[in-house]
């Protein structure tokens, strides 16, 4: 194993500026040789291949996400690779070298809050680690975490969604919405998305039920409740969504998503990409309606065997074809900042992807 690996560091926080000023991800983001890290005991060495990086990602590179890494760190938190070593206390029947793996970060004891993805090469302890199976490419299962996990939290262990059950979901063109689409759909359900323009519908139409656009004002989210309270019905949900996954808040939630819910539906809070907005208990008084913040990484740790089966099952669906393991955006090593300029740029859209393998040719594949 080399001494050196190369891997992305933040050096500063983009969005606290001593001036005042925001200053672009590209001015606190650097491709740097660093020294590999220890094998431990109880962990892999794992030579990475792909990176997702998504939204949070960017969030913490600004400094305004909940976590906040001591500076300077690697960002990223989902990674998939091939095992090189593994410690003592790590069991051939747990993993092997040479066994092509996800790793996730956040459910590390030493991983950084979620963080230390974008490396060449990461230690990680083995209950962190997941087998890749053979008939998935790598580049499809890099964005487990931030994405797909935060979905299936949302719709199985909070929603219990089922069969026959309602899914609306807004922000579908995005990683966490695209996501809670296609898991819901493979759990039997009906799914309305929401987007903001109509050129956002075009990735989650594929396979939503419906594709609402609720537009970024207050007159647009008003017609938009209009259309989905009918789209419910039309779908045999004259009540409401069983569950509503929200991805965006801001002034969306208490202008249309609220009215949206089924008696005694739950609201799950993913992500507030629009803002944070104070949350007016009348309505959902009114609606009998639970609302519940949805962070799936504290109920991973304390849940690992439920959480494993859960991963199992996201994997399994991708297996069967139930779920469309994608990588819709892939950038090299080199080309890193291009990915986190695309959501500074409000561009996102998907899963995003950084190829970290050397060979390039594999970087090339826009879309699997």
């Amino acid at each position: 194993m080399r001494r050196f690996m190369r891997a992305v560091r933040c050096h500063r926080f983009a969005a606290l500026d001593k001036s005042g000023t925001p200053l672009p991800i590209r001015e606190v983001l650097s491709l740097d040789d660093v020294p590999t890290p220890p094998l431990r005991n109880d962990g892999v060495l794992v030579a990475s291949s792909y990176a997702g990086i998504q939204y949070p990602d960017f969030l913490q590179a600004q400094g305004l996400y909940q976590i906040k890494p001591k500076l300077p760190y690697i960002p990223g938190m989902d990674v998939v690779g091939t095992v090189v070593d593994k410690g003592c206390d790590v069991s051939e029947a747990q993993l092997k070298i040479g066994d092509r793996v996800y790793c996730n970060t956040a459910l590390c004891p030493y991983g950084g809050g979620g963080t230390g993805a974008l490396a060449e090469v990461i230690s990680i302890s083995s209950n962190a680690v997941f087998p890749v199976p053979d008939q998935l490419h790598m580049s499809s299962v890099a964005n487990l975490g931030r994405n797909y996990c935060a979905a299936y939290h949302s719709l199985k262990v909070i929603g219990n969604v089922g069969p026959d059950d309602l899914v609306l979901v807004d922000g579908a063109s995005g990683g966490v919405g695209m996501a809670t689409v296609e898991l819901a759909k493979a759990m039997g359900a009906k799914v309305i998305a929401g987007v903001s323009n109509k050129d956002k519908g075009t990735l989650p139409g594929t396979l939503a039920d419906k594709v609402l656009v609720y537009g970024r004002d207050r007159e647009s989210y008003k017609q938009f409740k209009k259309e989905a309270k009918e789209a419910c019905a039309e779908l045999g949900h004259p009540q409401g969504a069983s569950v509503i996954v929200d991805v965006v808040h801001g002034d969306l939630f208490q202008d249309a998503l609220v009215s949206c819910i089924k008696p005694l539906g739950k609201i799950c809070l993913v992500g507030f990409v629009a803002g944070q907005k104070p949350i007016k208990p009348g309505l959902l008084l009114i609606k009998e309606a639970m609302v519940v913040g949805s962070l799936w990484g504290r109920w991973a740790r304390e849940n690992p065997v439920a959480f494993r089966c859960n991963m199992n099952e996201i994997l399994n669906f991708m297996v069967e074809g139930k779920i469309d393991g994608r990588a819709d955006n892939i950038y090299s090593l080199d080309d890193y900042i291009k990915a986190f300029e695309l959501f500074e740029n409000n561009a996102g859209r998907g899963n995003t992807v950084i190829c970290i393998e050397p060979n390039k040719s594999s970087c090339s594949r826009a879309k699997l």
